[in-house]
């Protein structure tokens, strides 16, 4: 049986070969992120985890608690999502989130992850499934960018920071030209995001039950809550003395810091670690500290899970019929 110039079997061979080169790529980019990172040496983390009383058994079960909770609510939030075009169980959603995951976990702001999610489906839906996910990454990001703002503010205020006027300056007016020639572009229904007309987009939202836009937004606020606490938590571990509120001011501002700086994902722990330690020296926490709880939040958040991941991706077989 033969698919366009290739036979069957030859086609399924590089399929297999892909996943295994997605699965492999990804353990190898986490292992040199680990051993071979400049900003903290690997070995004298795992000396100081492994030396530290505070992670005991219960409270390595509730960091793993709180993980678990983070990506339930990601994948619940992906099924509502998903449930205006198909209807699909919670084991399909955990499938598609976590394969997802490892599958664009090497890729420029997790780019991948709308490719990886759409072969899930029939080619009919496709189209739908990008838009469906960039919708969920647009409501986590909004959640970001309020309490973010937020954070910045009262930062801002509370604490004398370095901060550049004029370059700030120069930055707003980029800000305002790209603005500028956006709303120009969605007048003219010609400017296209991912490959989809404004239009279009407007038209695709604008269609979806109120109910879902509401669930999914409540889900990104939920889910922001949860792993800055458990930010908030690691850094009580680790014997810092910081409220909640402090705590929080800095954690909300490093987050939008660090999302609006465009990077390939597996890197994503640099950025974070690079904004946390100059945010964190504000309130006296040490370098070695900071980036240890950011790589500590990488891991749980994100390398735990696409470890799981990588089973789904091994596991995953085109859909060759309309039924999943």
């Amino acid at each position: 049986m033969h698919f366009g110039s290739l036979p069957y079997k030859t086609k399924q061979f590089f399929f297999v070969l892909i996943k295994l080169s997605i699965v492999v790529g990804a353990f190898y980019f986490i292992y040199q992120k680990l051993v071979t990172n400049p900003d903290l040496d690997f070995h004298l983390f795992w000396s100081f985890l492994r030396e530290n009383n505070a992670f005991s058994a219960k409270n390595i079960s509730f960091l793993l608690i709180l993980t678990s909770f983070n990506w339930f609510f990601e994948t619940l939030k992906w099924k509502l999502l998903v449930s205006y075009i198909k209807t699909i169980s919670l084991k399909n959603a955990i499938e598609q989130s976590l394969g997802a995951l490892t599958a664009s976990l090497f890729t420029p702001n997790r780019i991948g992850e709308y490719g990886a999610k759409a072969i899930y489906f029939e080619p009919s839906k496709r189209k739908q499934v990008v838009l469906l996910n960039l919708l969920g990454n647009i409501t986590q990001m909004t959640a970001t960018i309020i309490f973010g703002s937020i954070g910045l503010w009262l930062m801002h205020s509370k604490y004398n920071l370095q901060i550049n006027y004029f370059k700030i300056s120069r930055f707003l007016v980029f800000i305002v030209i790209i603005f500028l020639f956006t709303a120009f572009g969605i007048q003219q229904n010609k400017f296209k995001i991912k490959g989809f007309s404004i239009e279009r987009l407007k038209n695709f939202f604008k269609h979806l039950p109120t109910r879902i836009h509401v669930s999914v937004f409540g889900i990104s606020i939920l889910r922001y809550l949860i792993f800055s606490f458990q930010f908030y938590f690691l850094l009580k571990l680790f014997g810092i003395n910081v409220s909640y509120y402090n705590a929080m001011v800095i954690i909300t501002s490093m987050y939008i810091i660090a999302s609006v700086i465009p990077s390939i994902f597996i890197f994503d722990v640099v950025i974070k670690g690079s904004v946390a330690v100059y945010l964190f020296s504000l309130v006296g926490v040490n370098e070695f500290t900071t980036l240890s709880v950011v790589t500590i939040m990488w891991l749980l958040n994100f390398v735990l899970p696409s470890v799981f991941g990588s089973y789904y991706v091994l596991n995953f077989n085109v859909p060759k019929t309309n039924d999943y």
